[in-house]
C-alpha cells in the first residue's frame, strides 16, 4: 500500500513535470511530495527525475517506469469507477432464481419497477423449483431467491414477502358435488390435481392434510401452476392451487373455491439469501424494495 502510494505521486509528478503542481492536485504538501519521489528513488536505487529550474523532467529511466506505472494506474483507477457505479447502481448486474409461478404472478411488477430505476443494472433470471434454486444459492450461481415458503436451512437469510392461501378448486362440473364444506378426507375421494412431488408448495399441503391423517395420491400431477387451473376448468378433477394467483378464474366463475372445514393454514412467498455473503448492491436494493412494499 505504501509503495502504491509513492506510484500515484510518481505518475502525478511525471504529467505535470512540477512538484509543487503535484502536491495541488494529490492535496499534499510540496514537501511531502518531495520526500515522496525521494523515498521511491532510494527503494529503486535509482534516479528518476533531472530537476531543473523550471520543474522536473523524467530520466531514461524513469520514462520507463512512467511507461509501465502509468497503465498499471489507469487500470487501478478505472476499477475504482467501475466499482463505484455498481455502489451506485449505475451498473452490475442481479441475479434472481425464482419458480416460474411467482415470476408470473408475483416478481413482474418489481423487477419492471426496478428495471426502470436502474436501467443499467443486467438483470438475469433463472427458473426452477425451490430445492433447485437453494442449490444455486449456495453454489454462488444467484444472488438472491424468491420462493414458496416455509424452507428450514440455517444458511440462508429469509425475509417474508407475500402472504398465499392454498386452496381447492373446480370446475362446473364438481360444483354441485362440493357445495357445502368439505373435510380432507372427502377431499381425497375426489380426482386430485396436484403439482409434482418436488414442489414446495405440493409439499406443504400434504404434510398438513397428512397431519389431519389424510393421505393422499393425485391422479395428475402437474409442472405448473397454470395448468392446475386449466385441468380443473375442463373438469378433469379438484386442483390445490394458490388463491392469490387464480383470481382471474375465480372472478370470472370459471372456477370455483372449495369450502373447507380445516382450512389449510396461510403461508408467505420469500426472498432467501446466504447468511455468511453480504448482498451486492443491486441485490440489497431490490431486497429492500420488497421488504418495503410489505411492511
Amino acid at each position: 500500500m505504501v509503495k502504491l502510494d509513492l506510484y500515484r505521486v510518481f505518475c502525478e509528478v511525471a504529467k505535470s513535470q512540477s512538484f509543487s503542481k503535484a502536491a495541488v492536485a494529490l492535496y499534499m504538501t510540496q514537501p511531502a511530495v518531495s520526500q515522496a519521489i525521494m523515498q521511491l528513488e532510494r527503494e529503486l536505487e535509482m534516479r528518476l527525475f533531472t530537476r531543473t529550474p523550471k520543474g522536473v523532467v523524467l530520466t531514461n529511466e524513469g520514462k520507463l517506469l512512467f511507461e509501465y506505472i502509468s497503465s498499471a494506474m489507469n487500470l487501478i483507477n478505472t476499477g475504482e469507477k467501475k466499482l463505484a457505479e455498481i455502489k451506485n447502481l449505475m451498473a452490475g448486474e442481479l441475479r434472481i432464481g425464482v419458480g416460474d409461478t411467482i415470476s408470473r404472478y408475483f416478481l413482474l411488477p418489481y423487477l419492471e419497477k426496478f428495471h426502470n430505476l436502474h436501467s443499467n443494472i443486467k438483470l438475469k433470471i433463472f427458473n426452477g423449483t425451490t430445492i433447485e434454486l437453494c442449490a444455486m444459492l449456495k453454489s454462488g450461481e444467484i444472488d438472491i431467491e424468491i420462493c414458496n415458503l416455509p424452507i428450514e436451512d440455517t444458511a440462508l437469510e429469509i425475509v417474508k414477502c407475500m402472504e398465499v392461501h392454498d386452496i381447492f378448486v373446480c370446475g362446473e362440473m364438481y360444483k354441485d358435488r362440493t357445495s357445502i364444506p368439505m373435510s380432507f378426507e372427502d377431499i381425497a375421494g375426489f380426482p386430485l390435481i396436484f403439482l409434482e412431488t418436488r414442489s414446495n408448495s405440493r409439499q406443504y399441503v400434504e404434510r398438513y392434510m397428512l397431519s389431519k391423517g389424510v393421505s393422499i395420491k393425485p391422479e395428475i400431477e402437474l409442472g405448473s401452476h397454470e395448468l392446475l387451473l386449466e385441468f380443473a376448468k375442463i373438469n378433469l378433477g379438484i386442483s390445490c392451487v394458490i388463491k392469490e394467483f387464480s383470481l382471474e378464474y375465480l372472478k370470472n366463475g370459471v372456477l370455483h373455491e372449495i369450502e373447507l372445514i380445516d382450512e389449510i393454514p396461510a403461508r408467505s412467498i420469500g426472498i432467501c439469501s446466504l447468511k455468511s455473503i453480504p448482498l451486492s448492491p443491486a441485490s440489497s436494493s431490490f431486497v429492500a424494495a420488497l421488504e418495503l412494499e410489505y411492511t
